[in-house]
């Protein structure tokens, strides 16, 4: 499914993902909030209830963020509906079944198959593209019982705590795991060659899917109580991805914060509307949640071993935001909003090589990271002749200028603003960015400045090439939506498709292909 010289960070875990991210996964309740005891005079700071759970000395009827010393924001309110996105009309049982897209198939295809109609089908299915439909996605077609639903009016979140923006800022994970004490200090895998601890490895998640920290602890909270107890039920990482993935803390997590981001994503601009829960269920999303609870009750009807009762707790108020309420206090109490203000902007920027250098532009709008996020990213491959993970003394240069502010696992993420968080404000992500030579966090860097050289470091690649993708307050901005990407004037477009697109400046064009050619060649 990858192709030569593209990205295949929204392959991450291979097509078996792909699959479940479509078709309904099955939850089991996360367990039971551990009860923490009065804390013991003698040891300041933690105390321990039969070596099993921790917790700050203070008031245990406060957020565990407060114990450790640091105020929860204070809320009282009760978050009001949106103003309702769309009309629902589910309910009650359809003649259905389900169909798995697979390679080729489109819904004019599918229409013909099952007797009816592409406009029938989008109905069925809460699609509003007819072009937006992935290899492993499971749709509802004319063919047995199914119940559809709609989601609950409940709302988790803010889009703001979804996303790893201005909200969370100060918050450091590594810091607040360590004030308690928990297992997840003690959790340690290697992760593309590097051995990384549980904090390290939330932290990767969380930089790589733009998806706030805060959020993916409470989701390892509620689903493991690592976060809380030192010696848990299970040391097995379980956040609902099954046998799909490589067994370990990163994978999980991964799983976890691609389909929070495909809920997301998918329900702000990628006309996503429901899904399948197991399978006789299909679950459209209540029109008057926002895009961040959508995100969240999307991740908790994909978790293996789900049932209709058990997801509906879990998306209640006794579930996964119970879990966030008594980490963090109330999410509503670190609301931005809007994340992205009426009239903003895309900033003017140039192709990230030297003025006089020919490379190739290879793929179209596709994931910024993972196959949940906006198809927020554009991938390039350097001059030469051969293909494939080779080394390449070409170097990535910078867009615009701005303060580096992570350079690792692949990555240099470069702060527009130059406050050094990624998080306000406009940020890009230059991706596959080799060891050597890598500038550095902290380095101030100039439009046209030297970066690194591309690679296939971080994630997986299968061909050296620079991938690409901005945000804005964390969001991940689409390459072919309102705001696209302008560099030197060449202004990106997509086809409907991802990895499909093209790059424009007056009358001319360059499609993506996987070749070098001079139909996608790129001269500054």
């Amino acid at each position: 499914m990858s192709r030569a010289w593209r990205s295949s960070l929204h392959l991450r875990f291979g097509p078996a993902l792909a699959l479940v991210l479509w078709l309904a996964g099955c939850v089991r309740p996360g367990p039971n909030p551990p009860t923490f005891t009065t804390p013991n005079a003698a040891t300041p700071g933690v105390v321990t209830d039969g070596g099993a759970t921790s917790q700050p000395a203070a008031d245990p009827s406060l957020p565990l963020q407060t114990q450790l010393g640091t105020p929860a924001p204070a809320y009282n309110g009760q978050p009001t509906p949106d103003p309702a996105h769309y009309e629902t009309g589910a309910g009650g049982a359809a003649t259905l079944g389900s169909h798995t897209v697979a390679v080729g198939e489109t819904l004019g295809i599918l229409a013909q198959r099952y007797g009816t109609t592409v406009e029938e089908l989008m109905r069925l299915n809460g699609l509003t593209n007819p072009d937006l439909v992935q290899l492993g996605q499971a749709l509802q077609v004319p063919g047995g019982e199914i119940q559809q639903v709609v989601s609950p009016d409940f709302k988790i979140i803010p889009d703001s705590e979804l996303v790893y923006g201005p909200a969370a800022r100060d918050f450091e994970a590594r810091s607040f795991v360590s004030g308690l004490n928990g297992y997840l200090l003690r959790v340690s895998e290697e992760v593309e060659g590097q051995a990384l601890d549980g904090p390290a490895i939330l932290q990767l998640v969380a930089d790589r899917h733009s998806v706030n920290p805060r959020l993916l602890l409470a989701v390892v909270e509620h689903r493991t109580g690592w976060v809380t107890q030192a010696t848990p039920a299970a040391t097995t990482a379980d956040l609902g991805a099954g046998a799909i993935v490589t067994p370990g803390l990163y994978g999980q997590l991964s799983f976890a914060a691609n389909l929070l981001n495909l809920g997301f994503y998918g329900r702000a601009e990628g006309g996503l509307r429901g899904f399948n829960l197991g399978d006789d269920t299909q679950v459209l999303f209540s029109a008057v949640i926002n895009d961040g609870t959508a995100g969240v009750q999307r991740y908790l009807g994909a978790i293996s071993g789900t049932t209709r009762d058990a997801w509906l707790e879990a998306t209640g108020a006794t579930g996964l935001y119970a879990t966030y309420q008594r980490l963090f206090g109330n999410p509503f109490g670190y609301a931005v909003e809007p994340l992205l203000p009426a009239g903003v902007a895309a900033p003017p920027l140039v192709l990230p090589w030297a003025a006089g250098e020919t490379w190739y532009f290879t793929g179209g709008p596709h994931g910024a990271w993972n196959t949940g996020s906006a198809w927020g990213a554009l991938d390039f491959v350097p001059p030469g002749d051969q293909v494939g993970c080779i080394p390449s003394d070409a170097w990535v240069t910078a867009m615009t200028g701005g303060v580096i502010s992570r350079s690792g696992h692949g990555a240099v993420v470069v702060d527009l603003d130059g406050d050094g968080y990624a998080g306000t404000g406009w940020a890009i992500l230059y991706m596959h960015l080799e060891t050597r030579d890598r500038a550095t966090a902290g380095t101030q860097v100039q439009s046209g400045g030297r970066l690194g050289h591309p690679s296939c470091e971080g994630g997986f690649s299968n061909g050296t090439h620079l991938h690409i993708a901005r945000s804005y307050n964390g969001r991940w901005i689409s390459a072919d939506g309102e705001l696209p990407f302008v560099m030197s004037d060449w202004v990106s477009s997509g086809a409907g498709a991802e990895y499909d697109g093209y790059l424009t400046r007056g009358d001319q064009t360059r499609e993506a292909c996987v070749c070098r050619e001079p139909i996608n060649a790129l001269t500054p």
